[in-house]
């Protein structure tokens, strides 16, 4: 499985940006989808997940309420709508693909997102 993020950019607080993550190769086996987000200096913490059979989504204490995953099937992507940015949501944004078969993880390259005060 191939992922490719888009969608970052620098926006002022208060402000809104739409991540997508669009998957390659074998999408059949993806069981989940999730974002996750990197600060400088900070670990790589979870975001949103969203499942791909029946869309049923999980989302950090954080960002509850401000954002909200989706995904287009038949595009076979997924998306990240957030909204009412804060300056510590700066980060670099990741997808990652969960499969079944085989049992694994995909990553994508990633996108800034740049929240200015």
């Amino acid at each position: 499985v191939q992922l490719q993020a888009s969608g970052g950019g620098l926006v002022q607080a208060g402000g809104s940006l739409r991540l997508s993550c669009a998957a390659s190769g074998r999408t059949f086996s993806i069981y989940s989808m999730r974002w996750f987000r990197q600060a400088p200096g900070d670990e790589r913490e979870f975001v949103a997940l969203i499942t791909w059979a029946d869309g049923r989504t999980i989302y950090a204490d954080s960002v509850k309420g401000r954002f909200t995953i989706s995904k287009d099937n038949a595009k076979n992507t997924v998306f990240l709508q957030m909204k009412s940015l804060k300056p510590e949501d700066t980060a670099i944004y990741y997808c990652a693909a969960a499969t079944v078969s085989p049992r694994s993880e995909y990553w994508g390259q990633g996108t800034q997102v740049t929240v200015s005060s």
